[in-house]
């Protein structure tokens, strides 16, 4: 149980994202991978959903209702562009982009890479199955 002083702590952090998905298979492979590499965890999981937590902060994965697949989400239409997750060093980015051409994984950018989130960062943007833009940020 949290107490008010270790809420107060917590204070403007991100408690949890639900984000909702198009084929929960998928984006359970490709989060199940990349989420671990960061240091999350299973946190739980249902026949609708998945969740993963790191810290106080959980990523929730759920299964779009078919009636509501006919509309595919798009990161320049209104709503989220992009998630952005901190890495602790470059070796980390370079890893994970190793691990994203393995997997076949898009990767944004190539051209610009890495310094696409400008001068003082190590960046690597890509996406996930539904083609959410994720961005993992190192300090350059």
């Amino acid at each position: 149980m949290q107490t008010k002083q270790s809420i107060n702590n917590l204070k403007g952090t991100v408690h949890h994202l639900e984000i909702y998905v198009s084929d929960l298979e998928k984006t359970i492979e490709f989060w199940g991978w990349f989420l671990p590499e960061l240091g999350y965890e299973n946190y739980q999981k249902w026949d609708k959903g998945i969740s993963y937590k790191l810290l106080d902060t959980y990523l929730v994965f759920v299964q779009t209702e078919e009636k509501y697949l006919d509309i595919l989400y798009h990161r320049k239409r209104t709503g989220l562009n992009h998630i952005a997750f901190h890495a602790e060093s470059q070796t980390i980015v370079d890893d994970l982009i190793n691990g994203l051409k393995e997997r076949k994984i898009k990767i944004l950018y190539e051209n610009k890479h890495s310094f696409s989130g400008g001068k003082d960062c190590y960046t690597v943007f890509f996406e996930d199955p539904d083609r959410i833009k994720v961005e993992l940020v190192a300090p350059y």
